[in-house]
Order: structure tokens, then C-alpha cells, then sequence
């Protein structure tokens, strides 16, 4: 069990929907296991519309689609009490009801306190939630643990590590010790033919770092084959058995994303596992 892990952080963001969060039970399942302090801010996401714009009616009805976003996320918050109690995980909940810009700086602020954030996966890069993600990601300084659909039960026996030598990849390795260490196994992924890595220290240099904190390596060198890197990381994660994956986070510009794509947006994309990201 993860011991030092000691406060975990889930965030979930009510838009109206009436959405499940896999996040929660993975959350919840981590911090029972590790006799952790779990947090939820179970946030409603608030729409601010001025009168002058929609007219009386207009706002009228805006205020009342933000209190049924409001009770929809009151209601989430009382169920997730009630499987925290039934867990017997110590739980702090928030709800509250705030616009966009003040929901991120919330959770930026809570994920700061935190020894891990853990988000639902969010597929689509122009939905809020992915921006919620990025922030987590790139501006928190923290670890991410991030979550798709029906991954609900924490396992941490089999990690991949993403490695490719770089300052992130460093970060997310340091950030994920506390897992790595009470693995029963630990690959290490190097995928060449992608991006120069010379001048990196590769997978090899890597292992004895970890084996000598008492963790079983192995490493596996791969020339790019797949379509892409992330597609080489998802194929090494399935054939290890993996169950979740530790990489780091790479943020390049808007434009270059939608031209080129990237490792990390494709994670994301196309993720099935959990994700430990750093940056």
C-alpha cells in the first residue's frame, strides 16, 4: 500500500448532466487503502450572464439553471459522504457553485496542499473539464492521477513508466515513488525514433536508480512502430499488464497541438488507464 500517500484531492465539476465519476471511487479506493484524508470539491459550475444582455427573463432563467446545477452537485457531494462513511475514509467535502476562471483557481489551490489530484479523463480538448485538467497539470505543481470511465478500483501492483529522459518524465518518476516503491513490478518504456534522445540518459541509466529503493525493474527499448508514441506507450502498457501508467506532461502551443498533436493530448485522448502525469 501506498503508506506515505497520506491526502488525496478529487475534484468534480457538475455542469447539469448528472455525470458518474469514476475519479471519486478511484479516489476513494487509493485513500482507503493508503488510510489517507481524501477531499472532494464537488464544484457546480456557475453561469454568469449580465441582464443587460438576456433582459429580466433571460437572467431569471439562467438563476434558476444555476440552482438546479447547484442541487445536482449538493446531491453528488451527500452520496459521495455516504460512501466515504461506508469506506471509512475521513472525507472533507466542499460544494461550490462558481464560474469557470474561479473553479480552476480553486482547484489549483486545493491540488497545491495535496500529495495527489486525481481528475476523471475528459476525451475532448475544447471541453471545460480538459481545461480543468491542464490547469491541474501545468500549474499546480503537484502529481495528477488521471482517470477514464470504469477504472474505479485503485491497483498500483504493475506500473509503465514513460521514459525519455526529460525534465518531466524525471518529475513524474520522483512524483510517483510513493507507488513505485510498493509495486510488485516496474517497466521502464524508452521509444526511440520519434525525438533525438542522445543527449538523455536512457531507461538502463534509469533502473538502478530505482532498484537501489528496493523497487523490481525491468526495461524495455522500443523503435517506433505504432502510429505514434502514445499509441507505443498504450500497446507496452497492455502487454506488461500495466495498471497505470507514469509519464510526464508536455505542453507545447495551441496550434502546434491541432497540427502535430502530442504524447500527451493522445494520452488523454485515448486513454484506458489511469495516468500519472507531472510536469
Amino acid at each position: 500500500m501506498p503508506t506515505s500517500i497520506k491526502s488525496v484531492f478529487v475534484a468534480f465539476t457538475e455542469e447539469g448532466r448528472g455525470e458518474h465519476s469514476s475519479a471519486l471511487a478511484y479516489a476513494l479506493s487509493l485513500s482507503q487503502q493508503a488510510s489517507a484524508h481524501l477531499t472532494l470539491q464537488a464544484a457546480s459550475m456557475r453561469y454568469n450572464v449580465p441582464a443587460s444582455l438576456v433582459g429580466a427573463f433571460g437572467a431569471q432563467l439562467v438563476g434558476s439553471e444555476n440552482r438546479r446545477i447547484a442541487a445536482l452537485a449538493d446531491a453528488f457531494a451527500e452520496k459521495a459522504r455516504g460512501s466515504a462513511d461506508l469506506a471509512g475514509v475521513v472525507c472533507s467535502i466542499e460544494t461550490p457553485s462558481l464560474n469557470y476562471a474561479s473553479l480552476c483557481d480553486r482547484l489549483l489551490a486545493h491540488a497545491r496542499v495535496h500529495d495527489i489530484s486525481i481528475l476523471d479523463l475528459e476525451k475532448d480538448p475544447v471541453q471545460r473539464d480538459r481545461g480543468l485538467i491542464e490547469a491541474a497539470l501545468f500549474d499546480s505543481g503537484r502529481p495528477v492521477l488521471i482517470v477514464p470511465p470504469g477504472c474505479e478500483q485503485f491497483s498500483a501492483k504493475r506500473i509503465l513508466i514513460a521514459w525519455d529522459g526529460g525534465a518531466s518524465a524525471a518529475r513524474a518518476v520522483g512524483d510517483a515513488m510513493p507507488f513505485l516503491s510498493e509495486a510488485n513490478e516496474v517497466e521502464i518504456l524508452t521509444v526511440s525514433g520519434e525525438k533525438d534522445l542522445s543527449n538523455s540518459l536512457g531507461g538502463t541509466d534509469l533502473a538502478p536508480h530505482l532498484a537501489r529503493h528496493g523497487i523490481k525493474v525491468t526495461v524495455r527499448n522500443v523503435t517506433l512502430s505504432q502510429p505514434d508514441v502514445a499509441s507505443e506507450i498504450a500497446q507496452a502498457a497492455k502487454s506488461f499488464g500495466a495498471d497505470f501508467i507514469v509519464c510526464g506532461a508536455y505542453k507545447h502551443s495551441r496550434l502546434r497541438e491541432w497540427l502535430l498533436g502530442g504524447v500527451t493530448q493522445s494520452l488523454l485522448r485515448d486513454g484506458t488507464l489511469p495516468i500519472l502525469m507531472s510536469h
